[in-house]
């Protein structure tokens, strides 16, 4: 813990004195609370970048609430709280929940890969490996979890990876046998609280982004990409992965079908305090800034972030224009 907190600590320096050299869109000193709700696994770059944005902007005081991405979602569409920007570790959570109620645009900013986590305390930890974690998983007595499927992107993805991995292994049935290794107690409501059971040897797998194992310094197992929803070139494949969670109504539930792991990130409209969540987003996009930060704390970015349409990157505020492509 205390080599991620210097190594954080670092970064967000350099994160200040790369904002101060790098010109930000010329905003007249924006001020006030100004509140986020993103996902969990966007925790340890974020505080990074907080810590560089209200260096830059002292009047600012950026207040994050992290939790699953649905949930997130639902923070602004069913508990009507205030909120000025939702990052999102799916952009289809702000699509599907957000968009055109609460949101008019989405941008694609990162992307990420699952990877099964474990420790030393971990059982089987000196056995297992890309080859037969599908084996260790079904043992009895190995305790293994992941995040809830209706309230975080991580959780849905899960359940993805071990679809495709019955299909990758050609073994009909192992996604049954897994998941009735694991009792519904080892499903928690974001990915991250998983971390702290992994290191207090409550917990020996868990599916998590490669972006939180490489920040929390978690032991983990690569998949094949044909598994592992981090190359888009398998979005075909990866589709062929649905999972049924909650919908936008109570009541209601909407298939999510595989794809690669893209984040998105977009401003609410009736956001409290625009100005400083401009100010934020020109500076989280920016390659130089928040861009960096992700890319160092092993989250691949989209240089330039993307949006899928002329007209949707025309509702883009116009100092973001610049930060934004359009590709599909």
């Amino acid at each position: 813990m205390k080599t991620l907190l210097k190594r954080l600590s670092v970064l967000a320096v350099s994160a200040v004195f790369m904002t101060v050299l790098s010109p930000v869109h010329s905003y007249a000193a924006p001020k006030g609370t100004l509140t986020m709700f993103h996902a969990g696994s966007l925790s340890v770059p974020f505080a990074a970048m907080e810590k560089a944005f209200e260096a830059k902007y002292p009047g600012v005081d950026l207040q994050r609430e992290a939790s699953g991405s649905q949930q997130a979602a639902r923070k602004v569409t069913d508990l009507k709280k205030p909120c000025d920007i939702v990052a999102s570790a799916d952009y289809k959570v702000i699509d599907k929940l957000l968009i055109p109620e609460s949101a008019t645009w989405n941008i694609r900013f990162a992307t990420n890969q699952l990877v099964l986590c474990y420790t030393d305390k971990s059982a089987y930890a000196k056995e297992v490996n890309a080859e037969n974690w599908y084996t260790i998983l079904q043992k009895k007595g190995v305790v293994w979890g992941h995040s809830d499927p209706n309230l975080d992107p991580c959780g849905y993805r899960s359940l993805m990876v071990l679809q495709l991995a019955e299909k990758h292994y050609k073994i009909p049935g192992l996604y049954d046998k897994l998941i009735a290794n694991r009792p519904k107690a080892n499903i928690r409501p974001k990915s991250v609280e998983l971390v702290s059971l992994l290191q207090t040897g409550n917990m020996d797998y868990a599916w998590e982004y490669l972006s939180v194992a490489v920040q929390h310094e978690l032991k983990y197992i690569i998949l094949p990409d044909e598994i592992n929803l981090g190359n888009y070139k398998f979005d075909d494949l990866y589709s062929e992965a649905i999972v049924k969670v909650t919908g936008k109504e109570p009541g209601t539930f909407m298939d999510i079908k595989g794809q690669s792991c893209t984040y998105g990130v977009t401003m609410i409209k009736d956001a409290p305090n625009k100005e400083a969540a401009e100010a934020f987003l020109e500076y989280m996009l920016d390659p130089e800034g928040g861009l960096k930060i992700l890319k160092d704390m092993g989250q691949p970015p989209f240089v330039p972030c993307r949006v899928p349409t002329a007209e949707m990157k025309a509702m883009i505020p116009a100092g973001l224009q610049k930060l934004v492509e359009v590709k599909d």
